[in-house]
């Protein structure tokens, strides 16, 4: 899973970056012509301890998520020539994280002289909208050429493109994202290789001071409540990286006595998991214990493939046991020998939790 951070200058992006992925990040004013940084995060996952003692695996390999902390500037989107290399980091993006700014420091002027994070949504939300509609406009006017020279046979497709096109144009030029536009399967697969901004998913992170950790929970409900069709995290950017360079337990108890109930990286990642319909499933080859992520209703031969194309293009079939039934069993010949290891077919959809060992021949 690969999340690309946008935000107003003066958000605290790169800060929350820093925190997401416990890295020391150089907090600086970002340039078009600077790198991004980009850190991976190991996703948390309580049930590898458990499998770690089930199978006594040399080597452990969580789920990995990938952030990159754009340095570009969303107000270049709409120009091709100044938004093209910021622009590519995005569209190859899975999800966009929308760090937005609550959090009061007069070191840290705000662009617009003042904190008003509903306003600065609206002003990003609408970049994004430009830059979509200065592909769809450049694509509408070649269609048209198209259009002029084509045969009988191509002027079906072309024409169910421009319908297309014109039709989610029209409903974003009315401020509506194309991921709330309610669009067709088809539809949505006719427009996958334009990688539309609007059309990704968004996941805001309320970037609060250390005085409004109380209050975080109401401003994800008023946020949520404008965007419903967005996941909605709030947390202490400055906080959680300061906490990510203590140990384990001494940010726990120091989290504790702040009222918080769990590090804002388990936070950001379970909401990105569940915005974009994301499972796990586990492995344990070559002594290894490994974490798989995939979206939800991924049948057998396609998980394979995750692991290996090999085991995708050979797939035979695929021996399964479920996280619960495995640890009720405590091993897996015990799971065999209860009938809770199944064998499944190639139609057969893999479950969030599933250990699966695929079968093969290439």
């Amino acid at each position: 899973m690969k999340i690309a951070i946008i935000g107003m200058p003066g958000s605290g992006k790169t800060t929350v970056f820093s925190a997401l992925t416990g890295g020391r990040a150089e907090i600086v004013a970002h340039s078009p012509g600077l790198a991004p940084n980009i850190g991976v995060a190991k996703v948390p996952d309580a049930r590898l301890p458990v499998l770690e003692e089930i199978f006594r695996p040399r080597k452990t390999v969580p789920a990995e998520v990938t952030y990159i902390d754009t340095a570009g500037s969303t107000k270049s989107l709409g120009r091709e020539s100044l938004g093209g290399e910021f622009l590519n980091y995005l569209t190859t993006a899975d999800a966009l994280l929308q760090v937005v700014r609550t959090f009061s420091d007069d070191r840290i002027p705000h662009p617009e002289g003042s904190i008003d994070p509903q306003r600065d949504m609206v002003a990003l939300n609408l970049e994004l909208a430009v830059s979509d509609l200065a592909i769809m406009e450049r694509r509408l006017g070649r269609l048209e050429t198209s259009l002029k020279g084509a045969t009988a046979s191509e002027r079906g497709a072309l024409l169910k493109e421009q319908v297309l096109l014109q039709k989610v144009r029209a409903e974003l030029e009315g401020d509506v994202p194309l991921r709330r536009q309610g669009l067709t399967a088809d539809e949505l697969k006719m427009l996958c290789n334009y990688q539309f901004l609007t059309a990704k998913p968004m996941l805001v992170v309320l970037n609060v001071g250390e005085d409004q950790i109380a209050a975080t929970r109401q401003m994800e409900r008023e946020i949520g409540d404008l965007y419903p069709e967005v996941g909605v995290g709030a947390f202490c950017g400055k906080l959680e990286t300061e906490l990510g360079q203590l140990s384990e337990t001494e940010a726990g108890e120091f989290r504790q006595s702040m009222g918080l109930s769990v590090a804002a990286l388990n936070s950001v990642i379970d909401r990105s998991y569940s915005l974009l319909g994301l499972i796990s499933f586990f492995t344990t080859t070559s002594a290894e214990l490994k974490a798989w992520t995939i979206p939800a209703g991924t049948p057998a031969p396609r998980a394979a493939g995750r692991v290996h194309s090999d085991m995708e293009r050979g797939f035979i079939r695929a021996e399964v046991v479920s996280f619960s039934d495995l640890e009720n069993c405590g091993t897996m010949a015990e799971a065999r020998k209860r009938g809770l290891l199944r064998t499944e077919g190639k139609s057969y959809i893999v479950q969030d939790g599933d250990v699966v060992t695929f079968l093969f021949n290439v």
